[in-house]
């Protein structure tokens, strides 16, 4: 079962309270809480539109800039010997560290 939703770049993890018998998400990836929630599957949908909709309204007459999703960089902590490796292969293929890692995050998403 996908319990994952994307809208306009932002996405959320759907899970369901047995306790309040209730669907609920947060975008995730951004500093800001915002959640939403619903008691019909057929609706949770539309609330994660409609909270993706409120955060991006609410930025634009506050006149702040929403929170970028992803900007392009992240630290990454791997065993040191795959990354001397890496490091290696990379060099051996006239490719920076940076290109072989999104060559390799490429093929693992794209797989």
């Amino acid at each position: 079962m996908e319990n994952t939703l994307v809208y306009k770049g932002y996405f959320t993890n759907i899970t369901y309270s047995a306790e309040d018998k209730v669907l609920h998400g947060r975008i995730e990836g951004i500093d800001d809480l915002i959640t939403f929630e619903s008691d019909n599957p057929a609706e949770i949908e539309n609330e994660f539109h409609a909270a993706v909709d409120d955060y991006l309204e609410y930025c634009k007459e506050s006149g702040r800039e929403p929170a970028k999703v992803y900007k392009g960089s992240f630290n990454v902590r791997i065993d040191p010997e795959l990354h001397r490796e890496i490091v290696i292969k990379a060099k051996k293929s006239g490719i920076s560290l940076n290109q072989a890692v999104e060559m390799a995050i490429g093929q693992f998403v794209h797989a």
